[in-house]
């Protein structure tokens, strides 16, 4: 049953977005308005948690980090604007808002509680309140697998190869995972290095959605982590997932011995 704190963050994604919509339709300059689009995003949720739920931490790609937060019970995880780049260039849709929620859940340990991705340029919201089932089976053809459209990771191909699967280069973290949510593919990969903001709600929305969301070595995801870089993810439909596993750590074993496996 949904909480207060996942419609909260389900509105507040949903806000920031149609800010940002009106905005990017008064038009300017792309880096400019990329800028505005961070900034004004930022300032809207930061301003409405401080308001909303004042105990609680925020930790915000467009903030200064403040090390207090690791000793907080609650920090909200937040990427303002998810897909920068791709903000500000007008025929794009593949842009979100991200709004998490951590809780500490005992000594030394949390769990991400609460997520929405907004993807704005779609009018949608996936999120904790009501978060899609993910399928019981594998895909009924070639699976696919969104990547980054701007830092792929060399070994991609290879694994690509391995599994008979097709590459869909895709921008913003959370437009990729989304594309997996709604069975526009059925994987995303990724291992270009992140920050937590990146994929915090995107993977809060997965596991309450019952898909896979792992390192690409099958290790946990952790958060409010002293370092905030957030080096790979594996994010997949559940059937997918031990071959996934496997074909990655093979394709990245073949690159380290030169393509020779």
């Amino acid at each position: 049953m949904a909480t207060e704190d996942d419609r909260l963050a389900h509105d507040l994604a949903a806000e920031a977005g149609r800010r940002l919509i009106d905005l990017r339709a008064r038009g300017g300059q792309p880096d400019d308005l990329r800028k505005a689009g961070d900034r004004l995003s930022h300032e809207f949720l930061a301003a409405e948690l401080a308001r909303l739920r004042p105990g609680d931490w925020v930790l915000s790609e467009e903030a200064a980090d403040n090390p207090a937060r690791l000793a907080a019970d609650r920090v909200w995880i937040v990427d303002p604007l998810d897909g920068t780049r791709e903000f500000g260039d007008a025929d794009r849709t593949d842009w979100a808002v991200h709004v998490a929620l951590w809780e500490r859940s005992g000594p030394g340990q949390g769990r991400l509680t609460v997520g929405a991705v907004a993807l704005p340029a779609a009018g949608e919201v996936l999120s904790t309140v009501a978060p899609p089932a993910a399928p019981p089976g594998p895909p009924p053809g070639r699976p696919r697998i969104v990547v980054s459209r701007s830092r792929p990771a060399a070994f991609l191909p290879a694994m690509a190869e391995l599994l008979g699967a097709d590459l869909v280069p895709l921008g913003s973290a959370g437009a990729k995972v989304a594309a997996v949510l709604q069975g526009h593919a059925d994987a995303y990969v990724h291992a270009g290095g992140q920050y937590e903001w990146d994929s915090a709600a995107p993977v809060a929305v997965t596991r309450a959605a019952g898909f896979h969301a792992s390192r690409i070595d099958g290790r946990e995801l952790t958060y409010n982590q002293a370092d905030l870089l957030m080096p790979d993810i594996l994010v997949c439909i559940p059937a997918l997932a031990g071959g996934l596993l496997d074909a990655i750590s093979s394709a990245q074993a073949s690159e380290a011995d030169g393509g020779q496996r």
